[in-house]
């Protein structure tokens, strides 16, 4: 894991501002302030992800969100289009962006796998967590690896401070160590959290779509993961690219709220496609078939919401 300067050493509660954003249905009237550069650090290079699953999750839960991870740097080939490595494609971007002068060429790959992963059945630490109760579970995750970011699975049992508040990932850093947090929001939030898979708790409720791998959990928790790993990458110690002010941030994926293709409106999810074989709603295609429904996120360089379809 590399970064674009020198990281800053931040306090644990400099981070709390990461837990607001606005309710999951907000509406998408009128255009967002653009994430900008604040100087700060970006991730480059390889991201190497230390895995927490904490709480209980089956093989098939797990096999969906490493294999989205896995479809980041992967290319299915151009019958399969579009990919989640054309998504990724746009977090990397953001590099040429916080380069001097803002030199728009072809940014490098940034490459992400799994480096280590990490089982807590039982939690631990209880199943309620704030981010006090978070930097534990940061360290057990990157046990002797500071280079690597800890990434929290939390089960479907416990709450996490800041989660089902309209915000289903959160991310931070404990002096240089980043970290993120995705929950399962199946009996928690499902209704904050699982849209579009769950009709929601906040205004138009729209078309619930079915699950792409099957799997309400899983799926719910792709989306947030993605959201949480594109800001991570793009804002990693709170200096990086967002707009607002440094306790009131909107990111990359807060800029797009809610939306997963062209025409998106509230409780509408925009243009995605439907498995024939499956039922399941998708708008990205991913390593060994899977495929994916992500988020939109801010795009740099036509200074837009961009999805994948």
């Amino acid at each position: 894991m590399a970064s674009s300067s020198p990281p800053r050493h931040c306090l644990p509660s400099l981070f709390l501002s990461l837990l607001l954003i606005f309710p999951p249905a907000l509406a998408h009237g009128g255009p967002p302030e653009p994430p900008t550069h604040h100087g700060g650090s970006i991730l480059t290079g390889n991201v190497n992800l230390a895995l927490l699953w904490y709480g209980s999750f089956g093989r098939g839960h797990k096999t969906i969100i490493r294999s989205f991870i896995n479809s980041l740097n992967y290319n299915a080939g151009a019958n399969l289009e579009p990919q989640v490595s054309s998504w990724w494609r746009v977090v990397e971007s953001y590099q040429s962006f916080a380069s001097p002068g803002g030199a728009q060429g072809t940014a490098p790959p940034i490459k992400v796998k799994v480096t280590r992963q990490v089982t807590d059945k039982n939690y631990s630490i209880g199943k309620v967590l704030t981010v006090d109760f978070i930097k534990p579970l940061v360290e057990k995750a990157v046990a002797d690896d500071p280079n690597s970011i800890a990434v929290i699975f939390s089960g479907r049992e416990a709450s996490v401070q800041g989660l089902c508040m309209g915000k289903c990932a959160i991310h931070g850093a404990f002096g240089t160590q980043p970290y993120i947090v995705v929950s399962d929001p199946q009996i928690m939030c499902p209704g904050a959290c699982a849209w579009p898979f769950h009709k929601s708790d906040y205004g138009p409720r729209g078309v619930i779509l079915q699950p792409p791998n099957g799997s309400v959990g899983a799926d719910a928790m792709v989306v947030a993961l993605a959201s949480g790993l594109a800001e991570m990458v793009t804002n990693p110690f709170n200096d990086g690219f967002f707009s607002g002010i440094p306790t009131m941030q909107t990111q990359i994926a807060d800029a797009c709220p809610n939306m997963f293709g062209s025409g998106a409106l509230p409780g509408y999810t925009g243009k995605v496609r439907i498995d024939p074989l499956t039922g399941g709603g998708f708008n990205a295609h991913g390593a060994k078939g899977k495929k994916f429904l992500l988020p939109a996120i801010w795009d740099p360089k036509t200074s837009s919401c961009y999805t994948t379809m």
